[in-house]
């Protein structure tokens, strides 16, 4: 199994910044894509940005140019770095792991706990 532990987020003023960090750890696994999604009041869960083991990115439309979603592979930890924030991106934000069990080869598909990410007007 995969444990995913979130920190970063919080409160901040409109155009302010904030580093979302995901920490991945688990016994005989390896760690694959990693990402952000987010869920704001009354909204479906939506793509935020997604990085590969090899550093190939995705971000979506909204995001793009304020978002950098990076990773350290050998500390299975990825991040989310949020600048010229705007009250629209106010949401929970989720961290995503997909890993495949060394005992199985199969492969399955992780959640953290989200952390809360307001930004007054």
């Amino acid at each position: 199994q995969v444990q995913l532990v979130e920190s970063g987020g919080g409160l901040v003023q409109s155009g302010g910044s904030l580093r979302l960090s995901c920490a991945a750890s688990g016994s005989r696994v390896t760690i694959t894509a990693m990402g952000w999604y987010r869920q704001a009041p009354g909204k479906q869960r939506e793509l935020v940005a997604t990085i590969t083991n090899g550093g190939s990115t995705n971000y979506a439309d909204s995001i793009k140019g304020r978002f950098t979603i990076s990773r350290d592979n050998a500390k299975n930890t990825v991040y989310l770095q949020m600048n010229n924030l705007k009250p629209e991106d106010t949401a929970v934000y989720y961290c995503n792991a997909g890993a495949v069990l060394h005992t199985t080869s199969r492969t399955g598909d992780y959640w953290g706990q989200g952390t809360q990410v307001t930004v007054s007007s």
